[in-house]
């Protein structure tokens, strides 16, 4: 297997996706997660082939699930970094996450961890263009906003000074499938992505070639389209509510605390209803929403939200049901306050 290769279409079109939407920068350090699959493999080999035109200082990271079927995949991964000369990383869970959600979290959590200590900048994965179209089909399916549909954005920060990177994003699983082929790259076939009992699978091999064939043959390309578009719309109001949120959300005088006002951080906070009042709809759900995340550590419900924004024009002394915590909100004059059931 050789280091370099030469010039296809898809170098030329990453090197220009990486420069116009400046997703990494010339000699950044990129630590680059490979888990074996087409897509990883791909994404890895067109950094390295782009590197001397970049000069970034590149790595390879393995995430070893501990997953029965995964004997001898991370070995397989080592051997390709260790044939391309770049560093390798194996970061092996201690014990077995059964579900994709505790899997992916914990991947995140232990590749911020290595970046952080080893000095990355830049964490990069080989979602693509089809990934993106699952994920907005599959959100969809799950009652979610504009922000799940608007998911797999092109990069973020995970934490402080280390930015998540999907440089792939305009790219479809066909493409990286065909340059593994013309690469001669050993693609580790997960027997995992067969299992129709996870439903990003039968997304993957049922919905999506039906709807291919009944309706639109270019329909990973328009759905990733759709989310590119309300990804954008997302980060555009979620400032404005945030801004909004500056406004509306007032910590309570000191003078007018009671025993059994629910503090929130420390700190015991209301909202300003009639700040809210003037407020589009949209912009009064995220609010309410950001609010409530910091309320209950985790994403309000559908439900919890709409209840409290139906206590922004409520009378006097409304109030809704508990929320997680034993909390209740309470309609107070212009205000908006949390306090605990009694």
């Amino acid at each position: 297997m050789s280091n370099r290769s030469s010039w296809t279409s898809l170098h030329a079109r990453l090197h220009k996706t990486l420069r116009q939407r400046r997703l990494l920068e010339q000699n950044e350090s990129v630590l680059v997660a490979v888990s074996g699959g087409q897509d990883s493999l791909c994404l890895a080999k067109l950094l390295l082939d782009l590197q001397p035109k970049w000069r970034w200082q590149l790595a390879i990271a393995h995430c070893d699930h501990r997953w029965p079927k995964d004997v001898g995949l991370a070995a397989h991964v080592q051997q390709i970094a260790q044939s391309w000369e770049i560093p390798f990383y194996l970061l092996t869970a201690t014990e077995v996450n059964p579900s994709e959600a505790k899997a992916r979290q914990w991947r995140y959590q232990v590749l911020s961890e290595v970046a952080g200590v080893q000095g990355y900048q830049n964490i990069v994965t080989g979602h693509t263009k089809s990934d993106r179209a699952e994920t907005l089909l599959f959100n969809l399916m799950r009652g979610s906003g504009a922000d799940g549909l608007g998911a797999l954005s092109w990069q973020r920060l995970l934490v402080s000074s280390i930015k998540l990177v999907r440089p792939l994003l305009e790219i479809s699983r066909a493409e990286t499938l065909q340059f593994c082929q013309q690469q001669q790259l050993s693609i580790w076939q997960d027997p995992y992505n067969q299992d129709l009992k996870y439903a990003r699978n039968r997304i993957r091999q049922e919905l999506l070639p039906y709807l291919q064939s009944h309706f639109n043959p270019q329909v990973e390309t328009a759905l990733s389209q759709t989310a590119e578009l309300l990804r954008a719309d997302v980060e555009y109001l979620e400032t404005a509510a945030r801004q909004l949120q500056q406004q509306a959300v007032v910590q309570v005088n000191d003078d007018e605390l009671e025993t059994n006002i629910m503090p929130i951080n420390g700190s015991y906070l209301r909202l300003n209803r009639c700040v809210l009042q003037q407020a589009s709809l949209a912009l009064q759900r995220r609010v309410i929403r950001q609010f409530l995340v910091t309320v209950q550590q985790s994403a309000p419900s559908f439900e919890q939200i709409e209840a409290m924004i139906a206590l922004i024009t409520a009378p006097n002394r409304s109030q809704t049901s508990s929320f997680p915590g034993g909390a209740v909100a309470v309609v107070e004059g212009n205000w908006i306050t949390l306090r605990l059931k009694v």
